[in-house]
């Protein structure tokens, strides 16, 4: 009787280290799971920051064809699509992710910038307008400002532009934006201002020099200003000059810059050789 006894005892004593193990090997498997989730989720933000934008979509496409329902992946293959000029094609995977229960109002917002890299003005409008007002975001406010600029809505346009620029804290490429609206306008000083402001943010901005030159040139101003820009880029910079410059007329002005251009550039410059050529 007490062997019978002793055996239950044993008997009990290893179910219930069986159930520690069990217990154990779930919690080792639920932290190994968290983990890799992590681990899936930094990989994403990797692709996102550092990768080609088309390597970052063959990325996504396989890992979100694998786990669907991860909106992080989701959320990864519209944005890369997006930034590889795939504009049409982030669409509908937007709208699976504002689809989806965990979607939030900047999914809703960023659907709205597909659409409008795709120049569906319309369909930007409408999303934009769902959101709520209170939902006060820089990159809501920079595409109400881009959409005012499609309406030729100036007033609008502006304020949208400054309250974005407010929300940053790198608002170069928003001011370069308003800046160009400014000089689409007819507003070259204006403009002058908004892109040194874009240069005094981001003094690496080649578009916001460029945009600078070219709104310059507008006022017959043909010298370049003082910012850091390397001895390609100021041949460049010059070349753009002197074609705005045979634009207004000014063909002499425009002849020299081309020269210099040819002068300053380290390698053979063969678009201001050709532009020289033409002018005979």
């Amino acid at each position: 009787m007490r062997s019978i006894h002793g055996m239950a005892v044993c008997l009990l004593a290893l179910g219930v280290l069986a159930g520690c193990e069990q217990s154990r090997h779930a919690q080792t498997a639920r932290a190994i799971d968290s983990v890799a989730d992590i681990d899936q989720d930094n990989m994403a933000e990797m692709m996102l920051a550092v990768s080609d934008p088309r390597e970052a979509v063959t990325w996504f496409r396989q890992a979100a064809a694998a786990d669907p329902d991860r909106l992080t992946l989701q959320r990864g293959l519209a944005r890369s699509l997006a930034r590889s000029g795939q504009a049409e094609d982030a669409i509908p995977v937007w709208e699976r992710v504002i689809a989806h229960e965990g979607a939030t109002l900047d999914d809703r917002v960023q659907l709205a910038d597909a659409h409008i890299r795709a120049s569906n003005w319309t369909e930007a409008r409408s999303v934009l307008d769902a959101i709520p007002p209170t939902h006060e975001t820089y990159e809501r406010y920079r595409l109400e400002a881009m959409l005012a600029d499609s309406r030729q809505q100036w007033d609008r346009a502006d304020h949208f532009y400054e309250v974005a620029a407010g929300l940053t804290p790198r608002p170069a490429g928003v001011l370069n934006n308003w800046g160009f609206s400014r000089l689409t306008r007819g507003d070259a000083r204006g403009a002058e201002r908004l892109f040194a402001d874009a240069l005094r943010h981001e003094p690496s901005l080649y578009t916001a020099k460029n945009n600078l030159v070219l709104a310059r040139a507008a006022q017959r101003r043909y010298e370049l200003p003082i910012m850091e820009i390397t001895q390609t880029e100021r041949a460049q910079l010059l070349h753009t000059m002197a074609l705005a410059a045979i634009r207004q007329g000014d063909i002499s002005v425009g002849r020299a810059l081309l020269q210099e251009a040819i002068a300053t550039h380290p390698q053979h410059f063969e678009p201001a050789v050709l532009a020289l050529r033409t002018l005979g």
